[in-house]
């Protein structure tokens, strides 16, 4: 079995995979070769207070038996350039922007930019290849809420529509559908906190470009009634929190992320990019996603917590026409030990039509969001989703069907198809909040439908040893070879 790991200078952090056939609470065993033993029940661990430059071997265990093992070299001790060397002021109230620009840009291989405690109010900024920034436990970098401070924009995509955008709060590589990475190993870390501007800024954006594209705009008439409301053209220009382009081995650890002016961190036609223990918030703040893999690889999420203004997760991969015809699918995604406080959960689409596939959802707690796990589209996308497993965790609702907002473009001239998925040892509570009032509603815990296109069924979905909640029920569509292996009291309801 392959195990995952990162380094710093004085820690290392374990990943794996959940062992294909593993039981229900498995029980895992690190073991340093300095003797360090570390115990968890989940799918990771961390040893800390390792000596820099140093190497180690691990031994995975699970239930008592060696399940892999890892070579580790711990990093040199970075030199460090402190922000407030470069003239940046803490005070919450100073703009910052130059000064911390300065810090990065003078950052070395080998080096990182560090912030001490304190609040750095900033516009865009740009990070480049074989650097790191640490922000210390109560530094905060404070995006402003001034578009003109995310200028000039850039390439970016939003939507699933490649477009020019505002800058985000960080922005790493430039994209480019056609090409590979050009910006890789960063770290960005510690036990600070990133926060964009939020809500104020999205609105200000929305109104810099509804006077921007006033007639294009007004010229559309009826064809409004396509889109979500009057902010979705305009609001396509929000940057967002963290912006990774066109990046590759790019880390994310230790920070509370939150507030972008729309989603929190966008990975797009990147690969290898890890996020974990890191806390999610943008209650309040429209399209405030999470975390999206955009036409990306390998990308990995675990030990994060989410209280976010849409989906928690979203997984994504280009929207009709423009991303079938670049068809750059999103594959092998992990998203485990994960925890959503308030949200929609983790979400497949409903831009997927360069197509998504091996994605493993376990050890997750979603029953706190309006949806649990949500595999969506629209007619018109094309593309696929398949090869899904949910295991060990558990949902408010496992919802596969069709939507019908974000649905401007031209379409594809066949339906999407989404096949061979898997839940197993999943809990279904069939009990969802209601997004803006925050309470619960009963709602069916399996809901499945596909396209009303004879061929492109919801079909291949196992449900192997789940259970539901009171009172349960299941609703079923334009559905083929469903197994249902539910463990459910009398009461269960399905509907067809």
């Amino acid at each position: 079995m392959r195990i995952s790991y990162a380094v710093t200078d004085t820690t290392a952090t374990l990943w794996w995979d959940q062992p294909e056939g593993s039981p229900a609470g498995a029980r895992y065993r690190a073991v340093m070769s300095d003797g360090t033993v570390r115990e968890t029940n989940r799918t990771h661990c961390m040893f800390d207070g390792l000596t820099p430059e140093t190497e180690y071997t691990i031994c995975v265990e699970m239930n008592g038996e060696e399940i892999g093992r890892v070579r580790v070299r711990t990093g040199s001790m970075p030199k460090r350039l402190t922000v407030t060397d470069f003239g940046a002021v803490g005070d919450g109230k100073t703009l910052n922007t130059k000064a911390l620009q300065a810090a990065l840009d003078a950052c070395g291989e080998g080096e990182e930019v560090f912030l001490p405690a304190g609040t750095y109010v900033t516009g865009a900024l740009r990070l480049h290849s074989d650097m790191k920034v640490r922000l210390e436990e109560g530094a905060v970098l404070q995006g402003t809420d001034n578009p003109e401070d995310y200028l000039p924009k850039i390439r970016s995509r939003f939507e699933g529509t490649e477009m020019m955008c505002y800058q985000s709060l960080l922005n790493l590589g430039e994209m480019d559908h056609a090409a590979g990475p050009n910006c890789r190993n960063v770290l960005i870390y510690g036990g600070g906190t990133i926060r964009g501007g939020g809500q104020p800024l999205a609105l200000n954006i929305i109104e810099a470009e509804k006077e921007r594209l006033r007639e294009e705009l007004a010229a559309l008439g009826d064809k409004m009634k396509e889109y979500e409301n009057e902010h979705t053209i305009p609001g396509r220009a929000r940057g967002r929190l963290i912006n990774l382009s066109n990046c590759e081995t790019i880390r994310i650890t230790g920070l509370t992320l939150e507030n972008g002016a729309s989603w929190n961190v966008h990975m797009l036609y990147s690969r290898d990019i890890v996020t974990d223990h890191c806390v999610f918030r943008s209650e309040g703040v429209w399209n405030g996603d999470g975390w999206d893999p955009d036409s990306s690889e390998d990308c990995t999420l675990f030990a994060a917590e989410f209280h976010t203004g849409d989906d928690s997760v979203a997984i994504k991969s280009g929207k009709n026409p423009e991303g079938n015809e670049i068809n750059r699918p999103t594959r092998n995604i992990r998203v485990f030990d994960c925890r959503s406080e308030y949200g929609l959960g983790v979400a497949i689409g409903s831009e997927m039509s360069g197509g998504v596939e091996n994605v493993k959802i376990w050890d997750c707690d979603l029953e706190h969001s309006l949806y649990g796990v949500q595999i969506k589209g629209t007619k018109k996308r094309g593309g696929y989703v398949r090869n899904i497993s949910v295991r060990d965790s558990v949902l408010s609702r496992f919802l596969c069907c069709a939507v019908l907002y974000n649905d401007d473009g031209i379409g594809s001239p066949v339906p999407p198809v989404f096949s061979d998925m898997i839940c197993e040892r999943v809990h279904l509570t069939g009990w969802a909040r209601n997004y803006w009032e925050k309470d619960l509603h009963a709602m069916p815990g399996i809901d499945l439908s596909g396209f009303d296109v004879p061929g492109y069924e919801v079909r291949n979905i196992q449900f192997r040893d789940c259970t539901m909640g009171e009172p349960a029920s299941i609703a079923l569509s334009r559905c083929r070879d469903i197994s249902l292996g539910i463990m459910a009291n009398e009461e269960t309801e399905k509907t067809e």
